[in-house]
């Protein structure tokens, strides 16, 4: 049996920025449906998944728990070293300084984002932080599936405002 999340998975063509951001976004609604701001992060390498992660900050109480680090975390333990150099990461939102900070860190070739973070965005919103002459120079393509990102974090707001009326 079908299930509809797989449709969604489907009509994007495998291994592209599109298919991967789709099961971003896939982890940005477990994130929602913790009450947790609906955030998702895949990283991958050689077009296979080594890391998903979403938002935690409230579950676990901790302003790291942002869904890049989880999956930098995990895809580090996966390949066995810090240097995650031939790997892409796929954000749902616009990454915030922390998490630009740990993917420059962690030598990631490549960062796909769907929407952009007028408060933190640390690549087009506030700062650029990629464009900065560091020892790794990381690439940014910004506004992958951007519309439904948007929607997920806009209904989610919507709903906790309603929610406190």
């Amino acid at each position: 049996m079908m299930f509809p999340e797989n449709l969604l998975i489907m009509k994007y063509q495998k291994n592209t920025d599109e298919y991967f951001m789709n099961l971003a976004l896939e982890e940005a609604k477990k994130a929602e449906s913790k009450l947790e701001v609906p955030v998702g992060c895949v990283i991958v390498k050689d077009n296979k998944i080594i890391a998903k992660a979403h938002n935690l900050r409230e579950s676990k109480q901790s302003s790291l728990a942002h869904a890049e680090i989880i999956a930098i975390e995990k895809a580090c333990k996966k390949v066995g070293s810090w240097r995650l150099e031939d790997c892409d990461i796929f954000i749902t939102l616009e990454p915030c300084l922390m998490c630009s900070g740990a993917i420059i860190n962690s030598r990631i070739k490549r960062v796909v984002y769907g929407t952009t973070e007028p408060k933190f965005g640390a690549h087009q919103s506030k700062t650029n932080v990629y464009e900065i002459d560091f020892n790794h120079k990381t690439e940014v393509k910004a506004g992958v599936l951007a519309e439904e990102s948007n929607r997920m974090l806009k209904d989610f707001f919507k709903n906790i405002r309603s929610e406190k009326n």
